[in-house]
């Protein structure tokens, strides 16, 4: 039985799929598959069966799980603790959704490592609202920014309100487009795929079928498309002002938008979180930081997250 085994049965468990903790952990789902069948060996016990709506644990699952995160938990800290006996730097990392991360992560994280003095090492990285739960309450990421994470009590997580947003429609200022707005071609980012991101929620709540999306990579490769009329794009307005200052967009006015938002830092609780993740929390409620969450820039591309430590142990 091994650390790899177990992470991989409490991210499938915490997330529904294999295929779902396969992309929380960035390695190929036959991977996760052989650690799970590893571990249901070696204690006898499926751990985990289909169901119709997903997984489902067995009786001795159930009480595998908190052993199981607890100990996931307790390999990464072994791994920070060595690290620091070793001089290095303290790894920080983020995880949020992408237009956070394509945004904003870049100058915090610029600004925070200013401070630190090189003691703290951040990265960051996209992540689904359920990702984001399961990897910070198992240490694989040290805090999430975005969406409320503490409803499930079971992750042990504070979840705390720390920006106020608003989201938008967004369109070519010459654009024009006829039918219901169910008809329209949205153009989004991966977040939007998310059912419990803000766009996600948004998307729902106009009725907007799965059918008129455009996926793109990031929230600037959306706009950009937008701008050249060929779609709508919903996206945070502090976010695309520069795109609105130049022209290049306007905002479309929608029933339910604009649609006022809620940027949450979510970590474990103070006496479980590493000193790095205690540090972001209190720099994120300073005004040098709330500075940077309203006039962030124009934004980076972002790169997909791999917690470190397990993609060692994966490959």
């Amino acid at each position: 039985m091994t650390l790899t085994q177990l992470s991989a049965f409490v991210l499938v468990a915490r997330l529904g799929s294999v295929k779902a903790a396969a992309n929380a952990l960035s390695v190929s789902e036959p991977a996760v598959s052989q650690a799970l069948a590893a571990l249901r060996k070696y204690l006898g016990d499926p751990l985990l069966v289909r169901s119709g709506n997903g997984m489902t644990m067995t009786a001795g699952g159930t009480r595998l799980l908190a052993i199981a995160a607890q100990m996931v938990a307790l390999g990464a800290e072994a791994e920070s603790a060595v690290r620091s006996a070793k001089g290095a730097p303290e790894q920080l990392r983020l995880v949020a959704p992408s237009p956070v991360v394509e945004f904003v992560a870049g100058p915090l994280g610029e600004t925070f490592g200013a401070r630190s003095s090189g003691t703290i090492e951040i990265s960051s990285g996209v992540a689904t609202t359920a990702e984001m739960g399961a990897l910070v309450s198992q240490r694989l990421a040290d805090v999430a920014l975005g969406p409320h994470l503490g409803g499930e009590r079971s992750m042990g997580l504070v979840s705390e309100p720390i920006f106020r947003a608003r989201l938008v429609v967004l369109a070519a200022p010459d654009a024009r487009f006829t039918g219901p707005p169910a008809r329209w071609p949205w153009l989004v980012e991966t977040s939007a795929t998310d059912p419990d991101s803000d766009v996600g929620r948004l998307l729902r709540a106009a009725r907007i079928p799965e059918s008129s999306l455009s996926v793109f990579p990031t929230q600037t490769a959306a706009w950009d498309a937008a701008a050249r009329g060929a779609g709508v794009a919903p996206g945070i307005a502090h976010l695309a002002v520069h795109h609105v200052r130049r022209r290049e967009l306007t905002v479309v006015e929608l029933p339910g938008t604009p649609l006022d938002v809620v940027w949450h830092v979510s970590t474990l609780p103070v006496d479980r979180r590493s000193a790095a993740a205690s540090s972001l929390r209190h720099f994120l409620s300073t005004p040098e930081a709330m500075k940077l969450l309203r006039a962030p820039g124009e934004g980076l591309a972002p790169a997909r997250f791999r917690p470190p430590v397990y993609v060692t142990i994966w490959s």
